[in-house]
């Protein structure tokens, strides 16, 4: 053994005095300052001064990450990373859009995919819109076939009245959506037109009790359609509220047809003269008021021709303004162009005619 090795002992470990030679060491890391693990945040960062594109909050990007792909799938985040050192107050005051930039362009985008009603909402139009003149012209003719054939018999006026039950029963389901419903506007009809044969059949004064007779044998007939419809619970609902109404609203048009005939061609008249003043292009609130004190006049008049005299004035205003409300019902929520010409012709007089029979007995 030589004498410049140390013994060997059992059991002995040598010791290197200067730790374990170069060749044993693990090799050197380099220094990554982003290799640091930092407390993680919300959505739209990875890490506090990095975010979802591999930049920092100054727009740097780390050694080796790659470029973002697409940079305009985050345009939030994308703005906040182009942000540099010299700009602190942009991150807190945002600079207004530069003139020439089509700030319109997206809000017309976000709307175009949305109903009239609702795209109207959002630019801060009124949903509402009248029917108009043309409809008002149709709702006139009606109004003067009911007035011209008011002094004649009955089974006469019964003509232009089953023709006011037909676009009633189809302008109300139309009107609320509800387009075809074959069956529901068959028993609207078939409803107001039971109630025509059986007041041609009875006296005027019993049409309270034939009315309210025939209005709930067919109530009983739409109730039992709904009891068939294998619709959800809401839809059923739906179909019965809107064919009840749409019964209900025919059998009072009916009301026409037990009226007195003085007070037939005053409450028509006044209905088509506030129907045609409601719809000259004037603002909301003066329109109304022409239209009322057209409806007055229009009933003075049709009251001196029919000898009604003078009490016509009241008669023509109520009907005045039930048409006015008929109006209101049928512009309801951006209606199509077919609710104006059913429901916007057929509710002025559907709905006068009770106030025509109420008023044209208590003053006639």
């Amino acid at each position: 053994m030589s004498d410049n090795q140390p013994q060997q002992y059992p059991g002995y470990q040598p010791q290197e005095p200067y730790g374990p030679p170069y060749d044993r060491q693990p090799a050197p890391q380099p220094y990554d300052p982003y290799a640091q693990q930092q407390p993680q945040y919300g959505h739209g960062q990875e890490q506090y001064g990095q975010d979802t594109y591999g930049q920092d909050a100054y727009g740097q990007a780390p050694y080796g990450t790659p470029p973002p792909a697409d940079p305009a799938a985050f345009p939030s985040q994308h703005h906040q990373a182009t942000l540099t050192p010299q700009e602190p107050d942009a991150r807190q005051h945002p600079q207004p859009a530069r003139p020439g930039t089509t700030a319109a362009a997206p809000a017309a985008a976000s709307t175009a995919h949305l109903a009239p009603n609702q795209r109207a909402r959002a630019e801060g139009r009124s949903p509402i819109i009248a029917p108009g003149m043309q409809p008002a012209v149709l709702t006139a003719v009606l109004a003067a076939l009911l007035a011209l054939t008011a002094p004649l018999p009955r089974p006469v006026l019964a003509v232009p009245v089953v023709l006011l039950q037909a676009v009633t029963a189809a302008g109300w389901f139309r009107l609320n959506g509800m387009w075809p419903a074959r069956q529901g506007i068959a028993l609207a009809f078939l409803a107001g037109f039971t109630t025509d044969a059986a007041l041609l059949a009875t006296d005027r004064a019993d049409a309270p009790v034939v009315a309210i007779g025939t209005l709930g044998v067919w109530c009983m007939f739409v109730l039992v359609l709904q009891l068939r419809n294998r619709s959800s619970a809401d839809e059923r609902m739906y179909a019965l509220t809107a064919g009840l109404t749409s019964t209900a609203l025919a059998v009072l048009a009916s009301g026409h047809l037990a009226a007195a005939p003085h007070a037939v061609s005053v409450g028509a008249a006044a209905v088509a003269v506030a129907t045609l003043a409601r719809a000259l292009p004037l603002p909301s609130f003066v329109s109304v008021a022409i239209a009322l004190v057209a409806a007055a006049g229009a009933g003075i008049g049709a009251g001196q021709l029919t000898g009604f005299g003078t009490s016509g004035a009241l008669l023509g205003l109520a009907a005045g303004g039930c048409a006015l409300i008929g109006l209101r019902v049928a512009s309801y929520d951006y209606p199509s162009r077919f609710v104006h010409m059913t429901a916007g012709v057929a509710l002025p007089l559907a709905l006068a005619a009770p106030a025509v029979y109420v008023l044209g007995r208590a003053l006639g």
